[in-house]
């Protein structure tokens, strides 16, 4: 029998998951407004805009390599340790290796802590997002979702407001590493005080009181194969990858690779292209064009959960799929920065392409039963990471092809976006299902 937590108890673990998620945000956020000029700096001489812009897609594929390792491994952590612990793992992990960033000398170097900075990154959604689904009743779950979903985006307009009053440029960007380490005493307050899921809890204790003394049973799967057997493994990912969870597991990872693909080889590219034309004359217009999408974000990414709830789970991904695409190949090839219709575009861009984000916070753990329900979010959310820094690298690759064509990358990142509108209708609609 499940205990349930408290209400002061719900409301910290939401407010540190939340917490968590902005500073995971700020991260994010943190290479598109900086990633200029922190090549201005560790190039020097060899600096063109065309090598820059193929660093940025360097260090959003290692950022997004980490992620999608961190969210399985640390994912698969949280349903064998539980979801508290493995939460404040992550956070103390993305800010410790951020901080770290203050040393680096060279883009080799800042490569390799992008990477192990998204193995905490990738690690904190899965785990956050499942434990607050878990503590909050069912009737609360849609607005909670679009709380958590709105997290990330938060944090990426509280960075870009911090870099619109201290512009950064080649002089001055370290001091942003800095600010992000200071998120490990969150972390470690999550370690030492935070309440476990209660539903992680009487899954842990059914699983050790029916476990038999010898070997778990030979060719177990599924729910009630795993509770009759009392197998121990939970959180394993070979058993999302197999009947009868395998079908989900692939209906969940490319629901969530569309949006992040089309984000990151994308849509995030109107920041360094706006760095581009605004340049030294307008350094912090960068940090407002982040500041608007982010804004905008915000508000879809808070807004996904209810659009879904009341739309229902596939009509909304088609609708948000489409309204996407139009958007996003609006902002690259219907306007341009410093245009006056630009920062409007943009806005409604980050409000409608953050709808996903709100949506699969609700949908991913609706997908699979307890004793996985953390590994498969996270197997659902970072395998997409995979084909993300996949695409970002492809991206990279055709910018340069281009001719250091901002527009064009953009658009051709953007079409991506399309295939949600195919691809959702041949996901189960689990509207009305309790966790």
């Amino acid at each position: 029998m499940t205990t349930s937590l408290s209400h002061q108890a719900r409301l910290a673990v939401l407010l540190a998951a939340f917490a968590g998620l902005v500073f995971a945000g700020v991260q994010l956020g943190l290479m598109p407004v900086a990633s200029l000029s922190v090549s201005r700096s560790l190039l020097g001489s060899e600096f063109s805009n065309t090598l820059a812009g193929d660093w940025f897609g360097r260090f959003t594929a290692s950022l997004m390599l980490g992620a999608a390792v961190g969210g399985i491994a640390l994912g698969s952590l949280g349903d064998r340790i539980g979801r508290t612990r493995a939460m404040g793992i992550s956070i103390v992990w993305y800010s410790v290796f951020t901080g770290l960033g203050t040393l680096v000398r060279t883009q080799e170097q800042m490569l390799v802590l992008r990477f192990l900075v998204g193995l905490g990154v990738g690690g904190m959604w899965p785990n956050g997002v499942v434990l607050v689904s878990e503590c909050w009743q069912n009737a609360s779950r849609p607005l909670v979702a679009g709380i958590m979903g709105a997290g990330i985006n938060l944090g990426i307009l509280l960075l870009s407001q911090l870099s619109r009053l201290w512009p950064i440029t080649s002089d001055s960007w370290r001091w942003m590493f800095e600010l992000g380490a200071l998120s490990a005493v969150l972390g470690i307050l999550v370690l030492w005080f935070l309440p476990e899921s209660p539903k992680w809890l009487a899954t842990r204790a059914s699983r050790r009181k029916t476990s038999p003394p010898g070997p778990p049973v030979p060719g177990a799967s599924g729910e009630s194969a795993d509770s009759a057997a009392g197998n121990p493994r939970a959180g394993s990912v070979g058993e999302l990858f197999r009947p009868p969870l395998l079908r989900r597991t692939l209906i969940g990872i490319l629901l969530a690779s569309i949006p992040l693909i089309g984000a990151w080889a994308g849509s995030k590219w109107m920041v360094p292209w706006a760095d581009q034309v605004a340049g030294a004359a307008h350094p912090g217009y960068k940090a407002i064009v982040q500041g608007w999408w982010a804004l905008g974000a915000t508000l879809g990414s808070f807004a996904g959960a209810q659009v879904a709830h009341w739309l229902g789970r596939r009509c909304s991904y088609f609708l948000i799929s489409l309204g996407t695409t139009a958007l996003t190949l609006a902002m690259f090839q219907l306007t341009a920065p410093l245009q006056a219709s630009f920062l409007p575009v943009v806005f409604a861009q980050g409000l409608v392409a953050t709808l996903f984000f709100g949506w699969l916070p609700l949908y991913l753990p609706e997908l699979f039963p307890t004793r996985v329900r953390a590994t498969g979010a996270g197997v659902a959310m970072n395998f997409g990471r995979f084909g993300t820094a996949a695409g970002v690298l492809i991206s990279g690759a055709l910018f340069s092809l281009l001719g250091g064509s901002y527009p064009l990358v953009g658009a051709f990142g953007a079409l991506i976006y399309a295939v949600g509108m195919i691809a959702i209708w041949g996901a189960p609609d689990t509207g009305g299902q309790d966790l």
